[in-house]
């Protein structure tokens, strides 16, 4: 039977989910922590508590840190070559990289007529409040983060040339994005392999203004419109990953896309929809090896 390793955090739930799926599926799994992998060149040798990767059968990447910053733009390079040489990795780790810079992943969806919520990306503080006050309400999102972290709501008030630059401290380029009425519910759509697997819906509890988890929000089932099913079909299929969400949400405009996951989540489609996508991800990952 095959010796696969799941890349991911100790103690994270979605990691150890996929670590215990692989288990019971090989009969065998090493649980990878990157903060404690040694890429030795000389030697051609990635080695992870005395096992050296590349006799592995395949990795599967679930999490690459549990913060997200530049660093994983790194990891996943020692991943890549891994890959390089002969190990197969799921997804792709030039895949991923393409994915876990907001930014990057923007010009793409963007170079191939994604439809997203008007965005500037801007150093001068001036230009960024030019398009608050162009917007009314903007979202400052960081380049790297997940679950809405770090992000920050700026309206056009008295206040906004000072809010710009107490953001501006820790976000040297700022990424602003209209901010859009989600009416309590923005989407993730599931794909695995490139098809279509099912949607979640992040609803708010009204006490924040995004939908996360992380302030409050719950998952609950939805079926999201052909629109909306074609646009993340899509978005999704310019990154070719094994595995991922795609966040969307649907306006009286037609539905816009936020972002496109570099790992995609477990949690959302099962709490909504009692799919097992850690199963399925890994059932797809013995049936891939080696083709």
């Amino acid at each position: 039977m095959y010796k696969i390793g799941v890349v991911g955090t100790p103690g994270g739930k979605s990691s150890q989910w996929l670590a215990d799926e692989v288990l019971a599926q090989t009969g065998f799994c090493l649980l990878v922590n990157m903060d404690a992998v040694t890429l030795d060149f000389k030697r051609g040798t990635v080695v992870f508590q005395g096992q050296n990767l590349m006799e592995l059968d395949a990795l599967m990447v679930k999490k690459i840190g549990s913060k997200y910053s530049p660093d994983l733009l790194d990891r996943l390079e020692i991943l890549r070559f891994l890959n390089h040489q002969g190990l197969p990795v799921f997804s792709p780790p030039r895949s991923m990289m393409q994915v876990v810079d907001r930014l990057s992943c923007t010009v793409s969806l963007q170079n191939a007529g994604i439809p997203m919520p008007p965005t500037v990306v801007t150093e001068d503080i001036e230009q960024a409040a030019r398009a608050v006050r162009e917007y009314g309400e903007a979202v400052f999102k960081p380049l790297y983060t997940s679950k809405a972290r770090g992000m920050r709501v700026i309206c056009d008030t008295p206040d906004l040339n000072r809010e710009i630059r107490e953001y501006k401290d820790h976000n040297p380029i700022m990424y602003i994005q209209q901010r859009i009425e989600l009416k309590g519910r923005d989407l993730g759509l599931a794909f695995l392999g490139g098809e279509y697997i099912g949607t979640y819906a992040r609803c708010t509890d009204g006490t924040s203004w995004n939908t996360s988890t992380a302030s409050g929000g719950k998952y609950e089932a939805y079926t999201p419109g052909a629109e909306s099913i074609d646009v993340a079909f899509r978005a999704q299929s310019l990154f070719d990953l094994d595995f991922t969400c795609v966040d969307v949400a649907e306006t009286e405009d037609g539905p816009v896309v936020f972002e496109v996951s570099a790992f995609g989540g477990f949690r959302g489609i099962w709490e909504a929809q009692g799919i097992d996508a850690a199963s399925l991800f890994t059932s797809y990952v013995l049936d891939n090896i080696g083709q």
